[in-house]
């Protein structure tokens, strides 16, 4: 059976990672980082921990292990740079999104244990926003809550519904605007005629990705954490890592470790124990050129605010910083075996799709140029719901799959897995994603026509609505098709 392949960039100069998407390209055009990759490891080692993956999920676990122990030798082991994988190129969402709604925790965990993991993602928000102050990590946090569109009658009842069953856990301020209110305020475009009503979700900032999670990754090596860039890892057992290097020397070698934990997202099944755990899922973004105060005063969406809609093919958008659109989507294929290619970051026809999406959401875009296009994959679990988890008899932990809703929630898993690993009864490691397993995918070709029939059905789904004017029955049924 064909396996996933994830390619490392060959060419480790800054211009190669720039590519990878606009945030990336920012820190260099800002003068902030030079993206050169740091010393691989190149011999045999021996740490208290080592955390495989150069993301947040890894950084915020060493930073929080570092915090709580200091005494802990830990490694972090990424096979480009740290925040080459969804870390640096995600939407720029702090959000208190979490992949399993409260209302599928509560049916498997009950009441409470629903509001509790509400409870700590809303709380994450502020806790990220919080170290960063603290550690000056200047990362464009602005928690100016997100705006979600409903433009058509049948998105307007599912936004009224998530507004009631918000309500009923007592936890998140959701707030239903109605169409009048929407129409002073943003330049939103309806699909069957005046203005989009929406749903205003405060616990959402806005955030320049690339600068969280480089500045973590110089945060977390003051605090005398090890970060080897270019280190790719091969496997892993209880006990130990194998890894070689990748800047030239070809060096084989072993880690000796207490405690590993898996951090890897959508790039876990090109390894052999990950595999069917997670699947890797491709999320496409574009960036414009920036635009006028004058347009965005049209456009409505004000500094730090993040914006959706109520379509079934997600779609996902901020004003960054600087002015411009940052605004990304699904659409792309799930590729046969998990696989994990550089060629399946630019797919023309969504970024396409992007543009049009764009354009018809907010007119007042009009010609703006798109200046970057760019994707990357992230991880699904068979079951929606991401998980920190951790065996403290083999001393292996994994972290992940959060469907996207990531920047935030590998706050939240850094320290979950803290507690976990030092044998701390808390309110974190009792929530109900700590220790989650989720079931297997299916093995191919299953697991490849699952994937992409459901990809169909979303793509499908809206026009369905706009024409019965009723919700989606082929929603309702790829949604039992997958397992979300």
């Amino acid at each position: 059976m064909t396996t996933s392949v994830h390619r490392a960039v060959t060419d480790d100069s800054p211009g190669a990672y720039r590519r990878l998407s606009f945030w990336l390209d920012d820190l260099i055009e800002q003068g902030l980082d030079d993206l050169s990759p740091r010393d691989a490891l190149t011999a045999n080692a021996r740490f208290d921990v080592a955390l495989i993956g150069g993301g947040l999920t890894a950084l915020w676990t060493a930073y929080e292990l570092s915090r709580a122990d200091p005494s802990l030798s830990i490694a972090v082991l990424e096979r480009d740079i740290a925040g080459f994988g969804a870390s640096g190129r995600n939407g720029g969402w702090c959000s208190a999104l979490f992949p399993k709604s409260a209302g599928a925790l509560e049916r498997r965990y009950g009441f409470d244990a629903a509001v509790a993991m509400r409870r700590a993602m809303v709380d994450t928000v502020d806790e990220v926003g919080r170290v960063t102050a603290l550690e000056a990590i200047d990362c464009d946090f602005e928690r100016g809550g997100t705006l979600v569109f409903a433009r058509n009658e049948v998105q307007r009842r599912a936004a009224k519904a998530d507004v009631a069953e918000a309500h009923r856990f007592g936890v998140d301020l959701l707030e239903y605007r109605d169409q009048r209110a929407v129409a002073a305020a943003s330049g939103a475009t309806a699909l069957d005629g005046g203005s989009p009503a929406a749903v205003f979700d405060p616990a959402c900032a806005r955030v320049h990705p690339a600068k969280l999670v480089r500045g973590l990754a110089r945060v977390v090596e003051a605090r005398g954490v090890s970060v080897f860039e270019r280190t790719e890892v091969l496997d892993w057992s209880a006990g130990q890592v194998r890894f070689r290097s990748l800047d030239g020397s070809d060096a084989h070698g072993t880690i000796a470790a207490k405690r590993v934990i898996v951090a890897t997202e959508g790039y876990g099944p090109s390894l052999p124990r990950v595999r069917r755990r997670i699947l890797p899922l491709y999320s496409l973004m574009i960036a414009t050129e920036p635009l006028s105060d004058t347009v965005w005063e049209e456009i409505g969406i004000e500094h730090g605010q993040t914006f959706s809609d109520y379509r079934h093919l997600l779609i996902y958008g901020q004003r960054t910083a600087d002015n411009r659109f940052a605004f990304g989507g699904r659409g792309a294929n799930y590729h046969w075996g998990s696989a994990v290619d550089p060629a399946f970051e630019r797919i023309d026809r969504v970024f396409e799709h992007l543009h049009a999406a764009l354009r018809d959401l907010f007119p007042a875009v009009g010609g703006a140029r798109v200046t970057h296009r760019w994707g990357g994959p992230l991880g699904v679990a068979r079951d929606w719901c991401a998980t920190a988890s951790y065996n403290p008899k083999t001393g292996v932990g994994f972290a992940g799959g959060y469907v996207g809703d990531g920047l935030s929630t590998t706050n939240l898993a850094g320290r979950t897995m803290t507690d976990l690993v030092l044998g701390i009864d808390s309110e974190l490691t009792r929530l109900p994603w700590a220790n989650h397993r989720s079931p297997l995918w299916e093995p191919e070709p299953l697991r490849y026509l699952g994937a992409n029939l459901g990809i169909l059905g979303m793509t499908l789904a809206d026009p369905e609505e706009l024409l019965t004017r009723k919700p989606s029955v082929i929603a309702r049924a790829t949604a039992r098709l997958t397992g979300h």
